[in-house]
């Protein structure tokens, strides 16, 4: 018995070794640039030979950085606004229908996560193009929410499988129409789900890069777009603090949404 605990032992340290490793692999060469942020070289140095504050001041003050960033920020909220409502009707519908045609909606809601980016956005780039709405706002949030719609749906589809229907069946028979069931019954004990899945809509749209290149520009050119931009043209640390404050963002909105889940498990 003891060869056999010693064995699992070690067969347990070198999966957890392996994974570490993995995670260390992954995650490590991310947090490369927030020493580069500070850098008060002119070139994205690493290490850095001084550090500074001149990147971020030089993001503050930049008046095409600033609009940049408002629109990537009205474009997130706008396109939250938009797949929420749109994923949350797409998971109650999949999650009321029968087994067979739940399938299939699920199938064609999660065809966004399916196809390559880039097909997306030629795709709505060719269509955008023909009815001259490009680089408009609109038309950034309707691409964006494209994408987000399926994580929404995802999100709000597991809080609904947490949910007994029965309590919403029970307030209709009480005499309450199906959407005011919804609403007071239902969407209540779904409201961490909502969230995090609004949150992920949030985050989806702030951090889209390739479909962001196609219709994303002009007045409305999104942080993402500019970033790449910058990469192209010239390679300064200014990319490196905006990156660190994406990082600090994201990490925020992680903490957030597992907050919420732990709320929820409680």
């Amino acid at each position: 018995m003891r060869d056999l605990h010693h064995i699992s032992f070690w067969r347990r340290s070198w999966l957890f070794l392996v994974v570490l490793a993995t995670l260390l692999f992954l995650i490590l060469p991310i947090f490369v640039v927030i020493p580069v942020s500070f850098s008060d070289s002119q070139y994205l140095t690493f290490p850095p030979p001084g550090y500074s504050l001149r990147w971020y001041s030089a993001f503050i003050e930049s008046r095409e950085w600033q609009a940049s960033l408002r629109a990537s920020l009205t474009a997130a909220t706008l396109t939250m606004l938009v797949a929420t409502p749109i994923g949350v009707m797409a998971a109650y519908a999949i999650n009321s229908a029968a087994p067979r045609w739940a399938r299939l909606a699920y199938g064609v809601v999660l065809l966004p996560l399916i196809v390559p980016h880039i097909l997306i956005a030629i795709a709505v780039f060719y269509v955008y193009i023909k009815l001259r709405v490009v680089n408009s706002m609109p038309s950034i949030v309707f691409a964006h929410a494209l994408l987000a719609i399926p994580i929404v749906t995802i999100t709000v589809l597991a809080g609904l499988k947490s949910f007994d229907m029965k309590q919403e069946m029970v307030a209709r028979s009480l005499g309450a129409s199906r959407l005011g069931a919804f609403f007071f019954v239902t969407l209540p004990q779904i409201a961490p789900s909502v969230v995090c899945a609004a949150v992920f809509a949030f985050a989806t749209s702030l951090d889209e890069v390739i479909v962001s290149l196609f219709v994303a520009g002009g007045e409305n050119t999104v942080l993402t777009r500019r970033m790449f931009v910058a990469l192209r043209d010239a390679i300064t640390p200014t990319v490196a603090a905006i990156s660190t404050i994406i990082i600090v963002a994201s990490l925020i909105i992680a903490g957030l949404i597992l907050l919420l889940n732990r709320r929820t498990s409680r």
